[in-house]
């Protein structure tokens, strides 16, 4: 790819552009307003308008949302994984009403996969501008379907979803167009009869922060000078060379999450993936350096509660760099597209250095003592 290409790539929070009528809870008084953004795909927005940064299909896609402090958002349900990061402020993410809702609460950066085929909703309890990612598999995500008491509530305010899934304000002049029918909610003996998520069950898809397990050998530069980048697993099969390494959620999300952390001055030298990659930076400032067609591209991802969170979605098959150029720790979320663990592909400059330093991969791709693993092949 060239710079120019590359650039489009780039999606800095500053530039982020909303929805507040993405979906027909905008006439739900408790619901509005919410603010909904498209970072990587569509999403499961109903409004053809909705801005998004990035169309482009990356095998899973990623949104974000933010409401004021106590407004909802109502039950629904999704055909492919919904997880949520919290960047910023305490949220309240609730699921079931067959035959109870629960819940769990979470704060900035604690992440929760809530399972498909159940519904779910969530409330802000803490600051007005609090905010969450959101990760969605698939390109094709299915769409969503909306509790029966959200449809009622919306109908009430003249707010219509229609089987095609348009939205028909009758307030606006909107009227249903000739053999269109209005969405059929599930039945109470269908929602009757989805599996009901216990909190114990539920507290298993939620990573906190403060729980999180960061390897010592994450990467084979994490222990060379100028490297010393850490990885903690989150869902799935991430890029980590670390045989200790154990995701604590597993399930198949066609996408994986790990946080990288990076103290001041560490970095991930010249690597590449073939998979595609989107890293949100959640403190700190990271430089990122792409090698592209026709030449080098640097760009500053800063990350605060006060400015934001900037994103890059990085192509496949390109070479990298990550460097922390901040005074204090920087946090980078990476999503990389795939259930299946993800090979590093390294320079041939840091194979050297590691190898120098006494260290090599193993046959399974991890960080182990070279001595070792030549012994092994004599």
């Amino acid at each position: 790819m060239k710079i120019e290409e590359l650039n489009e790539r780039h999606i800095p929070f500053s530039s982020l552009r909303y929805s507040t009528e993405a979906f027909i809870d905008y006439a739900i008084p408790e619901c509005s307003p919410k603010y909904n953004y498209a970072l990587v795909g569509p999403g499961v927005s109903q409004n053809a308008k909705q801005p998004v940064c990035l169309r482009e299909p990356h095998g899973f896609q990623v949104g974000g949302v933010s409401i004021p402090h106590g407004r909802v958002n109502p039950p629904h349900l999704h055909f492919s994984c919904e997880v949520f990061i919290c960047a910023k402020g305490q949220w309240r993410i609730q699921w079931g009403f067959n035959p109870a809702v629960r819940h769990v609460d979470i704060g900035e950066r604690d992440i929760v996969s809530v399972p498909t085929w159940i519904y779910r909703g969530f409330t802000n309890t803490g600051v007005d501008d609090g905010f969450l990612f959101t990760a969605l598999g698939r390109d094709h995500t299915g769409g969503i379907l909306w509790g029966p008491a959200t449809l009622e509530a919306a109908a009430a305010h003249g707010v219509y979803l229609t089987e095609d899934y348009r939205i028909v304000d009758t307030r606006r002049g909107d009227a249903l167009q000739a053999g269109e029918q209005l969405l059929r909610p599930m039945a109470p003996e269908e929602i009757a009869a989805l599996r009901d998520w216990t909190e114990d069950e539920m507290s298993r898809r939620l990573v906190r922060a403060r729980d999180l397990q960061f390897g010592t050998r994450s990467l084979l530069d994490t222990l060379l000078p100028g490297g010393g980048a850490q990885l903690a697993p989150v869902v799935g099969l991430g890029i980590s060379e670390d045989r200790h390494a154990v995701p604590p959620v597993a399930k198949s999300h066609g996408v994986s999450l790990e946080w990288l952390r990076l103290p001041p001055g560490a970095g991930v030298s010249r690597h590449l993936l073939s998979e595609k990659q989107v890293m949100t930076v959640y403190g700190g400032a990271v430089e990122l350096v792409v090698h592209a067609q026709d030449g080098l591209v640097r760009y500053r991802l800063q990350g605060s509660p006060e400015q934001g969170w900037d994103t890059y979605a990085m192509p496949g098959g390109l070479w990298r760099e990550l460097r922390n150029v901040a005074s204090q720790e920087a946090w980078v979320l990476l999503m990389t597209a795939g259930d299946h663990r993800k090979r590093i592909q390294w320079d041939d400059s840091v194979l050297k250095r590691a190898q120098e330093q006494g260290w090599a991969l193993d046959a399974d791709g991890c960080v182990a003592e070279r001595h070792f693993v030549e012994r092994a092949q004599r």
